[in-house]
């Protein structure tokens, strides 16, 4: 029994380091291994008790593990990976700054803008991540089900290996030749259906959308734009006044004269409910409407964009036929079609690689950002050569980070991923039984009112009347607060802030589904019960 069982311990990894070097990420997981190491013992023991109670001999190596555990559990996994890392000779971590939470967010009120808004009502001090968790200053760890910016798991060591391993080479703009641009054009292109095989790599997918309506524009020889209810695009001046969720509320001053509005197609709460091709074409009979009054009026559109599946506008999966109706109308009238992939892409839906295959369509501009570069930077816009063209009769389109060397290594790290550890496919396999998990909850719990989604792409509406529809907002709020206790992290969406919105990193499994199925299943049972007492 060690008095100090992390000092011996980083004596002992010291010694393997010195014949076999950890890696990074073997120092990262090395406490927490054994910890877990002597669960397995402490387990084996309990189950070989039930099954033997007379043999005392299974018993010996776990009352010396129980003792090693009650010790370990004083050590701080942040101590440890230190420890570890001074004993083998490796860099020191980056020291941080010991702020209480009080203080920190007395800081953040007076360095950062009052318009970005913190989660929660107690917001949280994340400083690390993994996978499909987050850790607190207090080494608490949150399952993350909401985070599609890491879009294959917090600090993927495939993709850090690779950012490394460029940025300590070459990092510059694009006035030279490299082949990584190139690359990672090629790889990209390959996905998608032809003609799409010209890109534009930008820092963001806001980026993207303003630089696809300028694309639409030149194309076009016009400007205006059609767009749909709550839907959002991005935080330039120029997206923010075409985007319905941010310039017509709190703050807004209303869309441009240039940008035009069409029912959100929502076969849940909208005005033409249900499913199959006749809803889709009735929503898209708005963009035909609103195509031929543009028309009329001498300013046809621009450009038509759609989010793939609506994100803001409550995590609406567009109804069948929607697309290819609606590209039709906006086609006919002269303008051109583009898809907003920026929180849907890249095998979220599971079944295919871009949601927007999903209605059997093909755009003429895609955007891309959020889940590209797993947290890093990096966005793209993806057009025809014929577009391409007509973009580049004068103005040069220079971006002094987009598609540097790093940002493009990173994403074809994420490319990488995606493939080898059959992410698309486990986004499918674990949707599709997030789904059926909360159908079951549906079945106990009055307030879930719609279930809807593709793959890791989900929205659960939650209602106080399933006939009227009555949006259950302050229950939603209340519901993901109770889920923040119990360590998952949630949040709303939708423009009653009563649509729960489920995009987690795409290594979520079905045991982090059960876990969340659990958690949800808790907090509706005290919701529930508090309603009632009421």
């Amino acid at each position: 029994e060690a008095e100090s069982p992390l000092r011996d311990a980083s004596h002992i990894a010291a010694g393997y380091h010195f014949t076999r070097p950890l890696t990074d990420m073997e120092i990262q997981v090395l406490w927490p291994l054994i910890c877990i190491r002597l669960c397995v013992i402490v387990t084996m023991a309990a189950i070989a008790a039930e099954e033997d109670p007379l043999h005392e001999y299974a018993q010996i190596s776990a009352r010396r593990a129980w003792q090693t555990l009650e010790q370990l559990t004083t050590v701080d996994w942040r101590e440890a990976e230190i420890s570890f890392r001074e004993a083998c000779g490796l860099n020191p971590l980056a020291e941080q700054r010991p702020w209480s939470v009080s203080g920190l967010l007395a800081k953040r009120k007076k360095l950062i803008g009052p318009s970005l808004s913190l989660s929660y009502d107690e917001p949280l001090v994340i400083i690390k991540g993994r996978g499909q968790f987050l850790f607190d200053h207090k080494n608490h760890a949150f399952l993350d089900c909401v985070n599609n910016v890491s879009h294959v798991g917090h600090s993927h060591p495939k993709v850090v290996a690779e950012l490394s391993k460029q940025a300590s080479v070459l990092n510059t703009n694009t006035r030279y030749l490299h082949p990584k641009i190139v690359e990672y054009a090629e790889r990209l292109t390959a996905t998608l259906p032809a003609p799409l095989r010209v890109c534009y790599f930008v820092n963001s997918g806001s980026e993207a959308n303003e630089l696809a309506v300028r694309l639409a524009r030149a194309y076009t020889g016009r400007k205006d734009v059609i767009v749909l209810e709550d839907g959002y695009h991005g935080n330039t001046t120029t997206l923010v006044e075409m985007s319905p969720y941010k310039c017509e509320g709190p703050g807004g001053n209303g869309l441009a004269s240039w940008a035009h509005k069409v029912s959100k197609p929502d076969v849940y709460r909208g005005r033409y409910r249900g499913t199959g091709k006749d809803v889709g074409k009735a929503y898209a009979e708005h963009v035909r409407q609103c195509c031929e009054r543009l028309s009329s009026e001498g300013q046809p559109p621009a450009l038509f964009i759609c989010e793939s599946i609506l994100g803001c506008g409550g995590q609406i999966v567009l109804p069948e036929g929607y697309l290819r109706e609606a590209f039709r109308f906006v086609r006919a009238a002269g303008g051109i079609c583009a898809v907003d992939e920026v929180q849907v892409g890249f095998g979220r839906v599971g079944t295919h690689m871009w949601a927007f295959e999903v209605q059997g369509v093909i755009p003429d501009i895609v955007t891309l950002g959020k889940p590209m570069g797993n947290g890093h930077p990096i966005g793209a816009v993806i057009t025809t050569p014929e577009i391409s063209a007509a973009f580049a009769e004068g103005m040069e389109y220079f971006n002094t980070f987009g598609g540097n060397p790093v940002s493009c290594a990173i994403g074809m790290a994420v490319l990488d991923v995606i493939d080898e550890e059959g992410l698309q496919e486990q986004a499918a396999r674990v949707g599709q039984y997030l789904v059926e998990g909360f159908h079951s909850l549906s079945e106990k719990y009055p307030l879930i009112g719609d279930i809807r989604g593709l793959g890791l792409f989900i929205g659960i509406e939650l209602v106080t009347d399933r006939e009227k529809l009555t949006p259950a907002t302050k229950e939603t709020a209340a519901l993901i607060e109770l889920l923040r206790a119990d360590g998952i992290l949630l949040s709303a969406e939708g423009p009653h802030h009563n649509v729960l919105k489920i995009k987690p990193p795409l290594q979520f499994q079905q045991t982090d589904a059960d876990l969340l199925l659990g958690a949800v299943d808790r907090a509706l049972s005290e919701i529930c019960r508090s309603t009632t007492s009421n």
